[in-house]
């Protein structure tokens, strides 16, 4: 990709130097003046005290007036206009609150809503039963599209209520392979094209394929492969939370790179809409980023890490921070706050690889970027979602103490280890199902909650039921299994035993006993053309230090973690210091993310939360000649 030296300097004096991101810094180096610190309490005077025996009169009336409005005058009308309504028939579909477990939550007025039973009604006529025996329920408004939705269950609180973590607990489940097309996930895509091995060979196949549908081909993808049903589903299932993988073409592309720019975008925005919906909150994962941060085929292009790594990785890492920079601005405004509760901002970047001190100072400098958008402390945008890089958890104690609501996301899985998997998982359908299995995944549990004192609030983002690597294109397109039995016994379920099916629910509740929080991968899969671990398992108290939740002492890391600038001086793989080496300025226009057509309260989502984030984007300049995304040949084998 053509890029340009670091030489020129921005001609907006709100845009930062070469070396920083894209956000501009105060007189002392920080981002944004956002920290919103509560002003100096004054005297209490008459008038204080007058408004306040003012409510106290308008709660009493409405403590007598809403009771009988909506009890008799809105219940009837209801009845009248339920008549009509194309939606909401079934056991429940008025639009007064309704006892869900956790104390009554009021569905939102107006809406068309249902509980378990109530038939849904989709954009094109058809419908489906909406099926929750978990006493959640659905709600849509369709004159006010970012109203409170509904309800995922009894355990879980509304998205208009506050998630407590330490209290209530991540049931969740991944959308992989919907926006980030993995091979093992599309199957059939990757073997109509027998050259591609990751989603930028595809689009390149793809696109030279026009009467084949061309990179058409992937919005019809976009539309099928995840529908409104699966969210209804998701819910139904129990589940509260969904973590969906995007990835950065949402926003852009840049020359030379194949992708279907920006054509996702609208999906992603209804992923929003039926989570809002269904009231399932939404782990927003960042998959892909410039230049690759691990080589695997999920992040973009298989092969080399190109960020913050080798002679473009500090450019990469710039193009990098305003992708996040711009997710951040649209997932910040008051319209999805309550959807998009955490932003995973980068996927699987491998430690081993990049360096803990570069990949350090990258995580602090979008710390900062972020919190300078969003502000200080609880109630001020979603958590921070940082992969642990593969790395020893104890390499994350303590880490940017002081900072505000970071959380760690760790993919224990069992199926990458190399390992032959002799041990059998189907040893009976009692007490000894899933054999040293469940064992295995109950040892995960001291660890996670040792890393939720000494770091804080941690999560399994993706975990999975396959004990072994089995499965086509599991390990990439070319890949091979080391699993030391036959794979064609695991690659169809319809053969199982009742001891097999017995063994992988007692692997899979040993897992989900030690994660607590969780995130299973993944949700879905498309077609090809071819135990619990006991009482005394260790258990944290919930108690988190405050700045982990944005109490007091969040947004300290500047004295904290001092010592960690970016770019750092040095990165892996690259002969000169980073000083030296290939940065963008700050020069091009910021591709800003649109929101649906529909309106709340006669304005349009803009898509841009802080108006004082003027500062221009990274650009390239024409002609260059050099390629930000050069990679090495990739490897036979790509990592989940």
């Amino acid at each position: 990709m053509p890029h340009y030296a670091n030489m020129a300097s921005s001609p907006d004096p709100s845009s930062p130097s070469n070396s920083t991101t894209i956000l501009p810094k105060d007189e002392h180096g920080e981002y944004g003046g956002r920290h919103h610190v509560a002003p100096a309490k004054k005297k209490r005077s008459f008038l204080f005290w007058l408004l306040i025996s003012l409510a106290i009169f308008i709660v009493v009336v409405l403590a007598i007036i809403l009771p009988i409005y909506f009890t008799v005058i809105k219940k009837n009308n209801n009845n009248n206009s339920n008549a009509d309504s194309n939606t909401g028939h079934g056991n429940d579909t008025h639009t007064d609150g309704g006892n869900t477990g956790n104390g009554t939550t009021p569905r939102p007025v107006g809406a068309i809503t249902g509980r378990d039973g109530s038939e849904v009604t989709l954009e094109d006529g058809s419908t489906f039963t909406y099926t929750n025996q978990f006493e959640g329920f659905w709600a849509y408004d369709p004159s006010d599209p970012y109203a409170s939705g509904g309800k995922a269950n009894s355990w879980s609180p509304a998205l208009n209520e506050t998630w407590v973590y330490g209290r209530d607990r991540i049931f969740g489940v991944n959308l992989g392979g919907w926006f980030v097309l993995e091979p093992f996930i599309s199957p059939a895509l990757y073997q109509k094209y027998p050259t591609a091995v990751d989603e930028w060979t595809l689009s390149e196949a793809m696109a030279a394929d026009t009467a084949g549908g061309g990179l058409d081909q992937l919005e019809e993808h976009y539309k099928t492969f995840i529908t409104e049903k699966d969210f209804a589903e998701i819910a139904g299932a129990g589940l509260n939370w969904v973590r969906l993988p995007i990835p950065f073409w949402a926003i852009d592309k840049w020359d030379g790179e194949p992708f279907l720019e920006r054509v996702c975008w609208k999906y992603i925005l209804q992923a929003f809409a039926w989570a809002r919906k269904y009231g399932l909150r939404v782990n927003l994962d960042l998959h892909t980023i410039p230049g690759s941060q691990n080589g695997y085929n999920h992040s973009g292009k298989r092969g080399d890490v190109n960020f913050l790594h080798g002679t473009m990785g500090i450019a990469n890492a710039q193009r990098a921070l305003n992708y996040i920079r711009i997710f951040t601005e649209f997932i910040s405004q008051p319209e999805y706050q309550e959807v998009v509760q955490m932003f995973g901002i980068m996927n699987e970047a491998v430690m081993g690889s990049i360096g803990r001190t570069a990949l350090t100072s990258f995580y602090r400098e979008a710390h900062d970027m972020i919190r300078g958008i969003t502000g200080i402390g609880e109630g001020h945008g979603f958590y921070i979602s940082l992969h642990d890089g593969f790395d020893g958890s104890q390499e994350w104690d303590g880490f940017l103490t002081g900072s505000d609501r970071i959380v760690l996301d760790r993919h224990p899985y069992t199926a990458f280890s190399g390992s032959t998997f002799d041990d059998p998982i189907a040893t009976g359908t009692g007490a000894d199902a899933g054999g040293v299995w469940v064992g295995m995944g109950c040892a995960w549990a001291p660890d996670y909650v040792r890393v939720s004192t000494a770091f804080g609030f941690n999560y399994a983002g993706e975990w999975s039921n396959g004990y072994n690597d089995c499965g086509l294109f599991l390990n990439g397109v070319g890949g091979t299994h080391t699993y030391g039995g036959d794979c064609g016994a695991w690659e169809d379920s319809t053969t199982w035993d009742d001891a097999t099916k017995a063994g992988v629910l007692a692997y899979n509740q040993g897992q989900m006993d030690a994660f607590k929080d969780f995130f299973f991968w993944t949700w879905k899969i498309g077609n090809s053309t071819a135990g619990t671990c006991g009482a005394d398992l260790p258990q944290f108290d919930g108690n988190y230090e405050p700045w982990m939740t944005g109490g007091v002492g969040a947004g300290t890391i500047v004295a904290a973690a001092a010592g960690t600038p970016f770019p750092p001086a040095q990165l892996n793989g690259a002969d000169d210091p980073a000083a030296d080496l290939p940065q963008y300025t700050s020069t091009g226009s910021v591709h800003t993310l649109p929101g649906p057509s529909a309106t709340s309260g006669g304005t349009p989502v803009s898509g841009w939360f802080y108006a004082q984030d003027t500062g221009l984007a990274p650009t390239t300049v024409p002609g260059s000649g050099c390629a930000a995304n050069a990679a090495a040949d990739p490897p036979a084998a790509a990592r989940r």
